[in-house]
């Protein structure tokens, strides 16, 4: 299905509340695959969209950080999503917490998973490597499917074939590829600046892989001191892709959150 120009998965009733899922990097809404089900059974109508330039998005060039948020607006409006969760992992965190910021009203809870939104954030080394001229162009085009495969499975453990496969798509030609380069050299955390994501006072779940070593606990543990209302679990030997790692555990945390917010929830028009 598409919408908006982008690729998206969908499960559960027409008429339930909306569970927006928005994968991370190098992923794409495959990474839900094994928790909407779940979601689904839940009574919830969850909708998994493929960033562009990921999974089976075509590139929508500059794939800017800005890009992606009006990106996911655009989709939002076709959609006619009034009031919805957001569930974000990763760059799906930093794209859907600020366009959440930018359309207060919108969202009714939020689950914010191995990413941050801190204005005085830090990379890490590969993202660093990305963001710079040169070293960046040098890996990216020195990417191959084994060589990616490898860190998939060192940065996870449980990630499959399948996922994988599903993955290299954001490999597959050079504007995808130059595309992830757009992305991360537009991510200044200083662009986080002025930004209150606490304002939106929803309750909000924290559920982190505790080896993670891309975003680790700590980032949990500074949203937990800063967000009104939160609950944080964090899942015992999984990774930086804790919803591969642990699925069924990541399901069953996801869908007792939404059974609590969800009594009251807006059904979608």
């Amino acid at each position: 299905m598409f919408a908006a120009g982008l690729s998206y998965r969908e499960s559960g009733p027409a008429d339930g509340p909306v569970a927006l899922m928005l994968h991370g990097y190098p992923e794409s809404s495959f990474m839900w695959s094994d928790v909407m089900p779940a979601v689904a059974d839940a009574g919830w109508r969850a909708l998994a969209p493929d960033f562009a330039g990921y999974g089976d998005s075509e590139p929508d060039p500059p794939s800017t950080w800005e890009r992606h948020i009006e990106s996911l607006e655009r989709f939002r409006r076709e959609l006619r999503i009034d009031s919805c969760v957001l569930v974000v992992h990763d760059w799906g965190g930093l794209i859907g917490m600020r366009w959440a910021c930018e359309h207060p009203g919108v969202l009714r809870a939020l689950v914010i998973s191995s990413t941050g939104f801190f204005p005085n954030g830090k990379w890490h080394g590969m993202a660093k490597a990305l963001r710079e001229p040169g070293s960046g162009e040098q890996l990216i085009a020195g990417i191959d499917r084994d060589g990616f495969a490898a860190v998939m499975r060192e940065s996870s453990s449980g990630m499959s074939d399948e996922a994988i496969t599903e993955y290299w798509k954001g490999y597959a030609d050079e504007s995808r590829r130059r595309g992830q380069l757009e992305l991360y050299r537009s991510g200044d955390f200083s662009k986080l600046e002025g930004y209150d994501l606490a304002a939106l006072g929803v309750p909000t779940l924290l559920l982190w892989g505790e080896d993670d070593a891309f975003a680790p606990v700590a980032g949990a543990l500074r949203f937990e001191r800063e967000l009104p209302e939160t609950e944080l679990v964090v899942v015992g030997g999984a990774r930086h892709f804790v919803w591969e790692d642990a699925p069924a555990e990541c399901a069953a945390a996801l869908t007792a959150f939404l059974a609590r917010v969800g009594g009251s929830a807006a059904r979608s028009s």
